[in-house]
């Protein structure tokens, strides 16, 4: 059946119910990409609410961490301290179709929300448990964070100083990584249901996600017996012009020969130093302090257009803000704004390859849909009111 202009493809979770217990950034960004994919996210809380709320650049009750992650999702919030809010959370978690969890191993069958419990009512469920090291083992039960786990796992090292010094790299890799292949892991298990096959447990570690994230680095150092530093390829580095940054490369013969034309530098053609990129490697600090030498002679503009000329690798060194204005960033309305409440809107990029995009939702505020959702999933007016007066669930009051 062909659809008309006018009758765009439903994204291919349109319908799909999620509820998302998960707090932090791996299990709510796989809940948030899911939601970007059409599912309806439901985001539980307890009262102080996720603790991704209250960490790193916060904007009155919100941080950008939780805000990041959130978007899009409906909040309740549930106190699971008391048994009348495990037995709620149960009778939530029987009507999901996926249910997302980060706790360390056990937590969620001592709140009633285990898979073993509710697979065997509801065989269809898929069941995403995300944990630091695994659910058995010797470290199963150890603390985990992005910190934590970039050191155990490698990526520090991956990353380390020219001293040789370990450096965390800059920015939430291994929850971020983690997230992806849980969202691709809740995907296939999607698909594996649709075919018939029924609901699943999908385990994610943090660990885990991080060693696959770096395979390509582990079968180097197992053939090379050591890490090998650095880049792989000679010229390669970032220079400074007369009045900016430039990450100049070449990855192979042709594209030394293309910066060799572009630097006015032909004479290094014909270099037998030169022939190969095991010759450039072994001479990388001088090519490296030529380079450098030169293109602080001239701006950025004259050089890119230069480089660009002979097709050579390059790009400005940008900061977030140079990415905004980015050509490229603007063709293709990279960054859309976001109207979250509480300050002027803020800049957000979807994930790619979707189909289509759902309009942009703020993140909520803690139980700020409490109501709806119980009434949406069929929980008695009667029965919502008795849970709200008793503080088992709350509800935010309107924003101002």
């Amino acid at each position: 059946m062909h659809r008309s202009a006018s009758s765009p493809v439903p994204l291919p979770f349109t319908g799909l119910r999620v509820l998302d217990i998960s707090q932090g950034i791996a299990g709510p960004y796989c809940a948030q990409l899911l939601w970007q994919q059409g599912a309806e996210v439901v985001k539980v809380e307890p009262p102080t609410g996720d603790w991704g709320r209250h960490v790193g650049v916060v904007r009155g009750a919100d941080s950008a961490l939780s805000i990041a992650y959130n978007v899009g999702k409906r909040s309740l919030c549930v106190d699971a301290r008391q048994p009348a809010g495990r037995t709620l959370l149960a009778r939530l978690a029987g009507q999901a179709d996926v249910l997302i969890q980060n706790f360390r191993p056990g937590v969620a069958s001592r709140l009633g929300v285990g898979y073993a419990e509710l697979a065997r009512d509801c065989p269809e469920l898929v069941y995403v448990s995300i944990s630091g090291y695994g659910a058995d083992g010797p470290y199963a039960d150890a603390p985990a964070s992005d910190s934590v786990m970039q050191a155990d796992s490698g990526l520090m090292v991956a990353n380390q100083a020219s001293d040789g010094a370990p450096r965390r790299i800059g920015m939430l890799m291994a929850d971020i990584a983690t997230a992806l292949y849980a969202a691709q892991a809740a995907s296939a298990a999607l698909y594996r249901q649709a075919r018939g096959g029924g609901g699943s447990h999908v385990e994610i570690s943090l660990f885990h996600a991080c060693a696959a994230l770096q395979v390509h680095d582990i079968v180097a150092h197992a053939m090379a017996g050591e890490r090998v530093a650095g880049p792989v390829s000679a010229p390669n580095g970032v220079f400074d012009t007369a009045d900016g940054r430039l990450a100049v490369l070449a990855l192979n013969n042709d594209q030394f020969s293309r910066l060799c034309r572009a630097l006015d530098r032909t004479h290094w053609l014909t270099d037998p130093a030169y022939a190969d990129n095991a010759g450039r490697m072994a001479r990388r600090d001088a090519l490296h302090e030529a380079l450098a030498a030169q293109l602080r002679e001239r701006p950025s503009a004259y050089w890119i257009e230069r480089l660009t000329r002979e097709d050579v690798l390059h790009a400005c060194v940008r900061d977030y803000d140079g990415l905004a204005a980015h050509p490229q960033a603007l063709h293709l309305n990279l960054f859309e704004p976001l109207a979250q409440p509480g300050g002027a809107p803020l800049p957000y990029a979807r994930a790619p390859g979707l189909a289509q995009a759902r309009g942009l939702v703020p993140a909520p505020a803690i139980g700020e849909h409490s109501r709806q959702i119980l009434a949406d999933w069929g929980v008695a007016e009667a029965d919502v009111e008795e849970l709200l007066r008793v503080g088992v669930v709350q509800q935010a009051e309107p924003a101002s």
